[in-house]
């Protein structure tokens, strides 16, 4: 990928503007700064532009309600598909779903998705649990309170999807970058309840 194009540069700007107010759970860190991390984890490992634009926009329908319809008409129904693989439904009827359905069904979504929605899942959980293992290192446990679940059932989900990633993506060097990170997320979790 080139390391600039106008179409990167829209997805950019998209993110940015749709996301912005958004800070990432417990922190003064604007929520885009993590879009551009996983954009900047697969340019790294050599993913196309689709996929690096996916990076970018693959939380914007689950966390701003940004119709999928737009995001097929301006980048393309590849770019769609990897957003749709990696969003979750968080509302059901209106109600907030169980935290346990949605992990649930997002591990389904990924176990059928394309190769490089699995990418950009794999980049999304590589940037969240190395933030967070910092996060428990420099904040100790009072990190949790952030999150919907504790660090068992975080560990649970971020295990299956590196599992579900290295069985889709064997030997590719982004899943042995993921497994360390979920191993050192682990190791942070240990260190913080005393193990």
């Amino acid at each position: 990928m080139n390391g600039y194009s106008e179409r990167y540069n829209a997805a950019l700007s998209l993110a940015a503007s749709v996301h912005a107010g958004q800070m990432r759970k417990g922190s003064p860190i604007p929520y885009v700064v993590h879009l551009v991390h996983v954009s900047v984890v697969l340019i790294r490992y050599g993913f196309p532009e689709d996929v690096a634009v996916a990076g970018l926009l693959h939380d914007i329908v689950e966390d701003q309600d940004y119709p999928l319809s737009d995001i097929k008409a301006r980048f393309g129904p590849a770019v769609a598909e990897m957003v749709a693989a990696a969003t979750e439904q968080k509302k059901e009827a209106g109600q907030p779903r169980r935290w346990e359905d949605r992990k649930r069904e997002a591990l389904d979504h990924i176990q059928q998705a394309s190769t490089d929605a699995v990418a950009v899942k794999a980049a999304d959980v590589l940037c969240n649990t190395r933030a967070m293992a910092s996060d428990l290192r420099q904040e100790g446990a009072s990190v949790w309170k952030h999150f919907s679940r504790g660090p068992e059932q975080s560990m649970w989900y971020y295990r299956n999807m590196s599992d579900l990633a290295r069985e889709r993506m064997a030997g590719h060097p982004l899943i042995a970058e993921l497994d360390e990170a979920v191993q050192d997320l682990a190791r942070a979790i240990d260190e913080t309840q005393g193990r």
